[in-house]
């Protein structure tokens, strides 16, 4: 079998977790869609071009508002800011040998879910394997807004929020794993949470967007891991 379509396949299976938590939280997303005035195949489109929730949902509300283009284009910069950090640390991943194009394709749907599936991957990645994810995660997600717009409304309040659960037991599942083979990790991944909770807490950052937090909390605490636990390149034959 052609090693990109085996990559391809593998990215479909570890995918479909994603697609249905997507599909489950995206609902609600809908329903912020419909209270800013927008049609459900409105609401899809913007799930198709723009596959962030954080963004999403700050967007919808710059739109309730009547806000401005350039209060849009802030907020959304803002809101996304993070993800800047993700795509520099998931094109290390690649194999120097990748192709612009490849690259550009796979940067249009890095999320928090499938950077966390590709990122502990181990050694080198396929961009055949994020193609895989994005097949499904990127549907799932315009599928479940178009439905949150038509049925959002009609579902008891506790169904929908019922349905959010799924998203916080995929994050689990990605980080759980690595973290019982890695002492370090699992002290860094509590160390994270711990930093995270106090930030949103403390009166000097808790004004500060979450999107900005993010960014100060992985710059400081993946840079001291990085160097007080520095981690060889890994040799692996998983090129792209």
């Amino acid at each position: 079998m052609n090693k990109n379509r085996i990559y391809f396949l593998k990215g479909i299976k570890n995918g479909m977790p994603i697609a249905l938590g997507y599909l489950a939280v995206s609902f609600t997303l809908g329903i912020t869609a419909r209270n800013a005035g927008m049609t459900a195949w409105q609401a899809m489109l913007t799930s198709l071009a723009c596959n962030a929730s954080a963004g999403q949902y700050a967007g919808f509300t710059v739109i309730a508002a009547g806000g401005t283009y350039m209060e849009m284009a802030v907020m959304e910069l803002v809101a996304n800011l993070r993800y800047l950090l993700m795509s520099c640390s998931l094109s290390q991943k690649f194999s120097p040998d990748t192709k612009l194009f490849h690259r550009l394709l796979v940067g249009y749907d890095v999320t928090d879910e499938i950077f966390g599936v590709a990122i502990s991957e181990p050694g080198l990645l396929n961009p055949f394997y994020n193609y895989g994810m994005m097949t499904l995660a990127i549907p799932g997600w315009a599928l479940g807004t178009f439905l949150g717009v038509i049925m959002g409304n009609i579902l008891p309040a506790a169904v929908v929020s019922a349905l959010s659960v799924g998203l916080y037991g995929m994050f689990l599942a990605i980080i759980i794993p690595p973290a019982r083979k890695s002492r370090i990790l699992a002290v860094l991944i509590v160390i994270s949470m711990a930093a995270s909770y106090i930030f949103s807490k403390l009166a000097l950052t808790s004004a500060i967007s979450p999107g900005i937090r993010t960014i100060i909390l992985t710059v400081i605490i993946a840079g001291i891991a990085a160097v007080l636990f520095p981690v060889k390149e890994e040799e692996s034959s998983h090129a792209a």
